[in-house]
């Protein structure tokens, strides 16, 4: 029997016990955008944050590959790309497209499990408050159940499902995707440390929430009511393999685009040992093993990781990792140790962006914290993260008043997303009348011509509901312009701490979140002009042109300081002159 053929043997008898969540038989669906303008009683839980984070992960619905299920909720997609793999004799049908096309993308995805699970763990309370476990359950298995048909041996993990076209040129339906779909895999030959200690790391994230492994419910919520023992040990069973492979493979350790240059255009990893600090510290977690604790702390001194406490998104996890270190030694103390040394690498982290010092990032004028090289392709992403985190380590802090300082800055940032900004817009479609309207995603937008990607037709033919978009620029400004996929596009990495901080909230606000009390028309009246500043647009970059407002503030100081100067330098030249006359030295 060929190993791929027994893999999925093995994975459809592994599905057969595992316990699903029913879904409701009359479907959740999202509400009308003009719900998104209207207050509610503010009431316990809150109706509104529990529609954030419906809508949140009814975006993931819209990103399904494969057979979708009858009782899809997403009614303008379809069945799609049913025979990836089959050239490769492997079974890769199923799972997400990555983002506004229709590639799919092992890492990514990994991460953005990653992320979901861990934060469904700790404040899953949020998941169950707004009747929404039954739809992460369903979100989580698809996206996992790939990840296992993906991990076709110990060894063998397939990392690409890439379009016909490699250049990405397809704009069309999710009914004509161009075949063939070219796979790709690592191996023990041909590693990719990163991608394998990835997904080695969503498995064992998952399998500790499908467990009800909590870390410590008077610190944290308990997670979200899916427990499924069964399915847990499937996920820390493919983790464990994952991690070997990760260790150990013959060809070394290395990033997966040396061994499959074809993901280099898009999600080139920068190195691979914070990725298997994540997986040994969940590992750890999930197997009560401290070995795996001190594992992750090797890797911490080996691959200099403090050096490179920067960002974290999916290529980068590093400021992820002191967080999860504190979590464990602080609750788990017979599995990790050195509490108070990774409460103070945190801190050190978290004080330097909340107190703008030494920080590696900056403030927007708008009041967003911007990482200069990685927010200019996704502002937003880089932001929540940071707001993430800052959320979930703050019950770990050294005083009530830095943890109040990490909230409040976190809370800056959501609001910021929801609507707090200069462009008075919440950054998720279909939230409120003023979200974008035109985000970069090929089956929301209805056209089938890549050159006229922003007119025909203008207006999407579908809403995407819950996706982030991107984000605007280093100077506020956000311009809803399709084909502008550094602001407007919409990924699964994007929506992942927007998951945890709606389910956060839900948890425990009352007050209506920031986007309910924009009205419609409040974003066009701030609407930008000119154009952005990003990748798509290089040409933007010039510092933004003046409002009549400002040109007029600038040549009020202009003359004040021309008036300041000319009357110095009268005093100036009287006191030549008179020191000219007395016959003695110029003195200043």
């Amino acid at each position: 029997m060929y190993p791929a053929l027994l893999a999925l043997v093995l994975h459809t008898a592994s599905l057969l016990v595992a316990a699903q969540l029913t879904l409701p038989s009359s479907p959740w669906q999202p509400p009308d955008i003009s719900d998104g303008a209207k207050s509610s009683n503010e009431s316990y839980p809150n109706s509104k944050w529990s529609t954030l984070l419906g809508e949140a992960l009814y975006f993931y619905e819209a990103q399904r590959s494969g057979e979708l299920p009858s009782n899809k909720r997403v009614p303008w997609r379809n069945s799609s790309a049913l025979d990836d793999g089959r050239e490769a004799r492997v079974d890769l049908a199923g799972g997400y497209y990555d983002a506004g096309d229709y590639s799919k993308q092992t890492f990514p995805l990994a991460f953005s499990l990653t992320s979901i699970c861990w934060g469904a763990t700790d404040f899953g309370k949020g998941y169950d408050l707004a009747n929404q476990t039954a739809y992460l359950d369903d979100m989580l298995r698809w996206g996992l159940d790939w990840l296992i048909k993906a991990h076709t041996n110990e060894s063998t993990l397939w990392v690409l499902v890439a379009s016909k076209d490699s250049d990405g040129s397809y704009w069309g339906g999710d009914r004509t995707i161009p075949i063939p779909r070219p796979v790709y895999q690592v191996n023990d030959t041909n590693p990719g440390t990163d991608v394998a200690a990835q997904t080695a790391a969503a498995f064992a994230a998952c399998s500790n929430l499908y467990a009800n492994r909590a870390l410590d419910n008077s610190t944290f919520s308990t997670p979200a009511s899916l427990k499924d023992d069964t399915y847990a040990d499937t996920l820390l069973t493919h983790a464990q393999q994952l991690y070997k492979f990760a260790v150990n493979a013959t060809g070394g350790r290395k990033v997966y685009q040396k061994s499959v240059p074809e993901v280099a255009s898009a999600y080139a990893s920068s190195d691979y040992g914070d990725e298997l600090t994540m997986a040994a510290l969940f590992l750890s977690w999930a197997t009560g093993d401290q070995q795996l604790f001190l594992e992750a702390e090797g890797y911490w001194e080996q691959y200099k990781l403090a050096e490179s406490n920067r960002v974290y998104n999916w290529d980068s996890k590093v400021p992820a990792l002191p967080v999860l270190f504190s979590q464990i030694s602080k609750t788990q103390p017979n599995v990790g140790s050195n509490f108070s040394t990774w409460q103070r690498i945190a801190e050190t982290y978290f004080d330097s962006i909340v107190n703008k010092k030494d920080s590696p990032a900056y403030m927007t004028g708008g009041g967003l914290l911007w990482f200069e090289g990685d927010s200019n392709s996704a502002s937003l992403n880089p932001a929540l993260n940071v707001a993430m985190l800052l959320r979930r380590f703050s019950p770990l802090t050294t005083s009530s008043e830095k943890k109040a300082d990490y909230l409040a800055f976190a809370d800056s940032q959501f609001e910021y997303t929801l609507g707090k900004n200069p462009m008075s817009m919440p950054f998720i479609v279909g939230l409120n009348p003023n979200s974008p309207s035109k985000p970069h995603s090929a089956p929301a937008h209805g056209g089938n011509d890549v050159e006229t990607i922003n007119t025909d037709p203008e207006n999407n033919a579908y809403t995407i509901y819950g996706a982030l978009v991107g984000g605007p620029d280093r100077w506020d400004r956000y311009f809803d312009i399709r084909n502008d996929w550094p602001q407007s596009e919409v990924a699964l990495d994007y929506n992942a701490p927007l998951l945890t901080l709606a389910s956060m909230h839900t948890l425990s606000a009352t007050k209506d979140p920031y986007y309910v009390q924009l009205q419609e028309g409040a974003y066009l009246s701030v609407k930008p002009s000119g154009i952005p500043c990003d990748a798509v647009y290089p040409e933007g970059c010039r510092a933004p042109a003046m409002n009549k407002g400002a040109k007029i503030a600038m040549a009020v100081c202009l003359t004040v300081v021309s008036l300041v100067v000319f009357g110095l330098s009268g005093y100036y030249i009287f006191i030549l002159i008179r020191n000219a006359k007395e016959g003695t030295e110029y003195t200043a």
